[in-house]
């Protein structure tokens, strides 16, 4: 048994997000996939440029950003095209007959045949042409159009007898300096992929660390006990294409040391953005200076559970 309430206090009026989206196409939709297509869509809506994210069980897999939205949906498939399968992908921008097509066609970079399949697609908008299109792809695709969500609302959870509430984290890059803190400070490029990769980190589930370059997602790793092995999972997604690139983790790192900086050092990172607040800050920092690696302190904390 499953129910779905929509909130209408005036607080929420015109608010957007999953809880008032239109419907076009496919099966009902679950308890899940109420969840899923809420984290799909909230992190999709923080972008101003035309991106594209995939999410699969409320975790980001893949986030790309780029001036043409068929590029970046192609590389949000290749973040990780093994968990695209199967998830849901967002999209900041309307929907058309080319972006539809591409949706309907798109092969697995697995294998290059297999046809990829989504259970959720939202955007903000479809031209009538993209919709119909789109709905050829299968009768059980979940079509929604919403609205994006609004800021300054409360998070609201549920434990045994009660609710806990706190307010939502509506923080962006432009809110907060990204202070330097290593002898090496980051170029603009650097500064960029670090601003991207700790706008994606803040949706990944803690423990999490994300690694991206040119406004692309490479690889993730989430929901881990220790910090070091969401690392690793990131490192071995992102493979090579880790060298140079920006790591970003949603809480400070109490180690460094044979840990999860000297880790990241070694795996040929370019700049690390993390919170800091450690009691071995001093660590991470001394860590990235032998490696020559740019090293941001925030000062926010994400840490989504």
């Amino acid at each position: 048994m499953q129910s779905f309430y929509v909130d209408k206090s005036l607080s929420l009026v015109n608010a957007g997000g999953i809880a008032t989206a239109i419907q076009h196409h496919g099966k009902e939709m679950s308890y899940n996939n109420y969840l899923d297509a809420d984290a799909a869509w909230n992190c999709v809506s923080e972008f101003d440029g035309p991106t594209c994210v995939i999410v699969k069980h409320t975790n980001p897999c893949g986030v790309a950003l780029r001036e043409n939205i068929l590029e970046a949906y192609r590389l949000a498939v290749k973040a990780d095209p093994v968990s695209a399968f199967g998830g849901i992908v967002a999209f900041n921008t309307t929907i058309d007959e080319d972006l539809a097509r591409e949706i309907r066609e798109f092969r697995s970079p697995t294998d290059g045949e297999t046809r990829m399949f989504y259970e959720i697609v939202v955007a903000p908008s479809y031209t009538p042409k993209g919709l119909e299109i789109l709905k050829g792809k299968s009768k059980a695709l979940r079509i929604l159009e919403a609205k994006k969500t609004g800021k300054g609302l409360h998070s609201l959870r549920q434990v045994g007898g009660g609710w806990l509430v706190q307010e939502s984290d509506d923080v962006t890059p432009q809110d907060i300096s990204f202070e330097v803190q290593s002898q090496r400070a980051a170029d603009e490029k650097e500064l960029s992929d670090a601003k991207f990769v700790w706008l994606c980190v803040k949706h990944v589930k803690s423990n999490a660390i994300v690694i991206a370059k040119n406004n692309c997602m490479l690889g993730m790793g989430s929901g881990q006990p220790n910090r070091v092995e969401s690392l690793r999972i990131a490192f071995k997604k992102a493979g090579e294409e880790a060298k140079g690139a920006a790591l970003a983790s949603d809480a400070f790192f109490p180690f460094a040391w044979k840990d999860a900086v000297e880790e990241a050092c070694q795996n040929g990172i370019g700049v690390i953005a993390e919170p800091g607040g450690s009691m071995r800050d001093g660590d991470a920092i001394d860590c990235c200076n032998k490696y020559g690696v740019s090293l941001l302190f925030t000062k926010i904390r994400h840490f989504r559970h």
